[in-house]
């Protein structure tokens, strides 16, 4: 517990994948509300635009959510194994001045 209000124990890893989760939730529901409330105020003249805003919602901004969601578990996984190269340096200095 010590370590986790110190910051020194990443919670990243953990929280990435259900905020993922989430915005890929979020982009599915506001991609079918645009959908039905276009099609509600425009009517038939909306439907030249309809493929656009399948293509944004259903395909790119899941993808810019993946990429910007795996940038920042390979931050923390980086973070990990720094954390970890750094206590194995201490111990084998330890090792050593004994």
């Amino acid at each position: 517990m010590k370590d986790f209000f110190n910051f020194k124990k990443i919670t990243i890893p953990v929280i990435i994948p259900i905020v993922f989760r989430l915005g890929l939730c979020f982009c599915i529901i506001a991609g079918i509300y645009q959908i039905v409330a276009n099609l509600l105020t425009f009517g038939s003249t909306y439907l030249y635009g309809l493929p656009l805003v399948l293509f944004l919602w259903f395909v790119q901004y899941p993808i810019i959510l993946r990429v910007v969601c795996e940038v920042l578990i390979i931050l923390a996984r980086m973070n990990d194994s720094l954390t970890d190269i750094k206590e194995q340096l201490n111990t084998q200095q330890e090792g050593e001045n004994t």
